[in-house]
């Protein structure tokens, strides 16, 4: 039975299952080049399956050259597939394909992998909280849009790479409202999530060995895909009032990527004489100001701040924006605000790209915004995400000692927690999944120095920093927060000992 028992497992696999035994034993040399395969016949009766399968399979091996017909003598192993040398050979090497600079530069950088796998209480950054969002209203959208869909529905064929006209047009009225911007749907480029628009205008607007200004500490992700452009990193400070925008003077950067509204990881805001300043450095130098509006929308001490978009009367500042941290992660739908000398470069570039972001998905979030479900999402957000934010500072207050504190203001899905000097993150970090509490370190936050790119600094902060933790509260319960943060103590207290 040199096939095996192929009759193990679920019926409507045995198919499968008999070619890739035959399959495997041509690969393996168990049938050599030339050797009579059975009558199909034959090999029904003896594995106790029926005929018109092993019609099927040795169909599909002949269609893939694995075995050819003889007619009158019969099916055979293609002369094609060499059996193994008897003798042991040293493995071959693995083939030395191309690597460009590119690929060399996006595996060094400092990813999120991946994994289902949770700790019990999750102070995961940027996770708003699923149960909070409006899934019955979601699918019936949804459903809507499916019922509706056919060629004028526009699901039928490819979209404009630009995105959905409608949608287009109900941002354009949303950010003006809202946050102040000034531009036209034609000014509107949909993405694929905000990591895909930085990505493009990074392919835009610098070339390899331009300098990229990022605020440090600042958001990982931009920074590494900056360094994958080939751009040279210039770390600048931030302090209270935002990014020190004196710094670029000297730096003369290409372009300069801020998060005015809500700095990450620190909580800061760009002042208002920072932003005008900033503006006008840009205009005189001729830069692009790249602005993340990260989480801007979800402001808990006040009515959300104008955009830094909004000020610009030269063209110097694209706007980036995307629902995956109001919404849901997953519904990968950003869009930019671009200067009108820029639009068609990077409507260019996404076509390039992409062809287009899921016309579905743009089409469900049109509606959602247009008949006011993303305004009523956002209001019922800021009320839980306030709450939560709220019952965080109270939990630190009662449980860790008064050397840690919260930083920045009352906005976002996270803050940051310093620590008490001295104290190793990375050990806090290790200490805290003991107790399965979540908690991530803010070194990665800060750009590394030349000589080390492993992407983030030493746990202990032996730059001088003060070490400290970023705290994700938006998609933790109401009434597991000071539980977690009691857990936290704990292991700041064991990492502290130790």
């Amino acid at each position: 039975m040199w096939l095996g028992n192929v009759r193990e497992g679920p019926p409507r696999q045995l198919q499968r299952r008999l070619y890739e035994a035959i399959r495997s034993a041509i690969l393996r040399g168990v049938l050599a080049p030339g050797t009579r395969l059975p009558p199909t016949r034959v090999l029904a009766e003896d594995y106790g399956i029926a005929r018109q399968t092993a019609v099927l399979v040795y169909e599909r091996l002949l269609d893939e050259g694995y075995v050819v017909a003889r007619v009158g003598a019969g099916t055979f192993v293609a002369e094609t597939f060499q059996a193994p040398a008897q003798t042991p050979r040293p493995e071959a090497p693995e083939p030395r394909l191309p690597r460009s600079r590119w690929a060399q530069r996006a595996t060094a950088a400092q990813w999120e992998q991946w994994s289902p796998e949770r700790p019990e209480l999750d102070f995961r950054p940027g996770v708003p909280d699923w149960a909070a969002f409006p899934h019955a209203r979601w699918r019936r959208l949804l459903a809507r849009r499916w019922r509706a869909a056919g060629a004028e529905a526009g699901l039928a064929q490819y979209g404009d790479p630009a995105g959905y006209r409608p949608l287009r047009e109900a941002l354009a009225s949303f950010l003006a409202q809202s946050r102040g911007l000034r531009c036209r749907a034609g000014q509107i480029v949909i993405v694929s999530g905000s990591q895909q628009a930085l990505d493009l205008l990074a392919r835009i607007a610098l070339d390899p060995g331009d300098r990229a200004a990022v605020e440090d500490p600042g958001y990982p992700p931009a920074h590494a895909i900056f360094r994958a452009a080939g751009a040279t990193l210039v770390p600048v400070p931030v302090d209270p009032q935002g990014l020190d925008v004196a710094a670029l003077r000297a730096a003369a950067p290409r372009l300069v990527y801020v998060t005015p509204s809500h700095q990450y990881p620190t909580g800061a805001t760009l002042s208002l004489g920072r932003r005008l300043e900033l503006l006008e450095w840009a205009a005189q130098a001729g830069a692009l100001v790249v602005e993340d509006d990260y989480e801007s929308e979800l402001r808990y001490g006040g009515p959300p701040l104008p955009a830094l978009q909004g000020l610009d009367r030269q063209g110097c500042v694209a706007y980036v924006g995307s629902c995956s941290s109001v919404l849901f992660p997953p519904l990968r739908v950003g869009w930019i605000v671009a200067p009108p000398a820029l639009i068609e470069a990077l409507v260019a570039a996404k076509w390039l790209a992409d062809r287009q972001t899921s016309t579905l998905d743009q089409q469900v979030l049109a509606d959602f915004i247009a008949e006011g479900d993303f305004a009523r999402h956002l209001r019922r957000s800021r009320a839980l995400y306030g709450r939560r934010r709220a019952l965080l500072e109270e939990a630190v207050h009662r449980f860790l000692p008064p050397s840690c504190r919260l930083g920045g203001e009352p906005a976002g899905l996270q803050t940051p927690l310093y620590l008490p000097p001295g104290t190793d993150e990375l050990a806090v970090v290790r200490a805290a999944a003991a107790r399965g509490v979540g908690v991530y370190p803010l070194g990665p936050c800060f750009v590394p120095a030349a000589d080390d790119e492993r992407g983030g600094k030493p746990g202990a902060a032996a730059d001088g920093r003060q070490p400290g933790l970023l705290l994700g509260f938006a998609a933790v319960p109401d009434e597991r927060i000071a539980e977690g943060i009691r857990r936290l103590a704990a292991a700041i207290e064991e990492a502290r000992r130790a």
